[in-house]
């Protein structure tokens, strides 16, 4: 829908700087700070698993070069950063390994573009965790409404919306915690507008955890500079020539950001996806379908004549390497998360080693799997795994239920259990506990003293 001339007048970035500065602490049930205490679990939890990855030892080694006054931890790295290079090395090093949360609306990572940011923030202030929460909750509300209105055909046109809007989100989240003001907040959106980018061509590549750990640094940036004075457009959301002009197809956010802060909270109807495996999210469907498959019925590899997937239309937009050749390429690769499954019986952290991508035995299995799009509707989402066996039976599975998902979600104990093998992957196994039991007490802590378990 297109903004009508009736809703010219409206500013959409004063609505989210009101809703940033009067939304309430009394707003939050145990319930969402329990939620909040996940997704800081998960998304530091994948952060040390990914800080051996190359792009994370250049960003490190980048930000360490730059300099700046020492404010906030470089996750399992224990050193300390200027709060935008902390911002920028945890959130490349949290989403190098696609291994972090996603929520449905923005079709991406939320928790990557808004922790790395709050908590490099909040441990810079010596901010508590209840202020972490407010803030991060105020950020997830502001990215899961925007994404609503016009994520789809953005999406769809090639924008990394974990970027293109999480940094809007992102911005929002540290103007909240850092108490600036209605007016400051909608000049911080708007300097969060000058920066905000990303394209799904770098998928498979470094570039794509630097565009989600740039979302973190610039939403710093912006509020930084709008708290001391800096100013931005009126309305550099909803005006002509702004970003729901140029970013969006003019699509008319009045629906959706007068809707911001009423209950139920995003937090209770999008809720976070925690992931399962290790790679872009919509191969995850067909991986449940095949292990499952693969479990009931006793299938080797050498039996297998060929497997086809069926999915619902757009689903399998961020899949662009049927052949991948390199451990980045395969987290965006139906063709690669098929092949594994079959092959080993599990797609883990270990299949994203080039070596892992690169063997013979799974390079030569590539062509077997033919992956398609139905052409009805976006959703209900769902995926069809059929596996044709070379003694001509056809094994099918239908999977709509996503495990991990919002409606399905991991309990407290694989949680648990994902963040000690992040850690034991990262040789930190002896840093899991300690930091799981102080995350989950989040709201009673100082967020400086959750970030300290991870100490050396």
């Amino acid at each position: 829908m297109s903004r009508s001339a009736d809703n010219m007048e409206w500013n959409a970035s004063e609505t989210i700087a009101q809703f940033s500065v009067g939304f309430s602490a009394l707003d939050l049930s145990p319930a969402h700070y329990r939620l909040c205490s996940r997704a800081l679990i998960d998304t530091v939890a994948v952060a040390v698993a990914g800080r051996a990855e190359q792009a994370s030892r250049l960003a490190l080694r980048y930000a360490e070069q730059q300099g700046g006054v020492p404010g906030a931890t470089a996750w399992g790295a224990d050193v300390l950063l200027s709060i935008e290079h902390a911002a920028l090395y945890n959130g490349i090093a949290g989403h190098v390994l696609d291994y972090d949360d996603v929520t449905s609306p923005l079709r991406g990572h939320p928790s990557i573009a808004l922790l790395p940011p709050l908590v490099a923030l909040a441990e810079a202030q010596d901010k508590t965790g209840e202020a972490l929460a407010v803030a991060f909750v105020v950020g997830f509300e502001v990215l899961c409404k925007l994404a609503r209105c016009m994520v789809a055909d953005h999406y769809a046109k090639g924008w990394h919306s974990t970027a293109s809007v999480g940094t809007l989100g992102a911005t929002v989240a540290c103007a909240r915690l850092l108490g600036l003001s209605a007016m400051e907040t909608r000049h911080a959106v708007g300097l969060a507008v000058a920066q905000t980018a990303g394209t799904r061509a770098n998928f498979g590549t470094m570039a794509k955890s630097f565009q989600a750990g740039n979302a973190g640094a610039a939403a710093l940036r912006a509020v930084l500079l709008a708290q001391a004075g800096f100013t931005g457009a009126p309305d550099a959301l909803g005006a002509p020539f702004g970003y729901m002009d140029l970013y969006a197809n003019g699509e008319d956010p009045v629906a959706t950001l007068t809707e911001l802060g009423r209950a139920p909270l995003e937090m209770d109807t999008s809720g976070f996806e925690i992931k399962k495996y290790p790679l872009c999210y919509a191969t995850h469907r067909a991986i449940d379908g095949v292990l499952d498959l693969k479990r009931e019925h006793g299938i080797e590899m050498a039996d297998v004549k060929g497997v086809e997937i069926i999915a619902n239309n757009r689903a399998l937009v961020p899949l662009i390497y049927p052949r991948p050749a390199t451990g980045l390429e395969g987290k965006f690769s139906m063709h690669y998360a098929v092949v594994a499954a079959l092959l080993d019986g599990r797609v883990s952290l270990a299949s994203f080693q080039d070596d892992a991508v690169q063997r013979p035995a799974v390079q030569t299995r590539l062509a077997m799997v033919n992956a398609r799009e139905d052409e009805g509707a976006q959703s209900p989402r769902w995926t069809v795994v059929r596996i044709f066996m070379n003694d001509g039976r056809v094994l099918e599975k239908r999977v709509t239920t996503l495990r991990g998902a919002a409606n399905c979600p991991l309990t407290d104990a694989e949680l648990i259990d994902k963040a000690r093998d992040c850690f034991a992957f990262s040789a930190m196994a002896a840093h899991a506990d300690g930091f799981v039991d102080a995350a989950m007490s989040l709201r009673d802590r100082k967020v400086r003293d959750i970030i300290a378990t991870l100490g050396a």
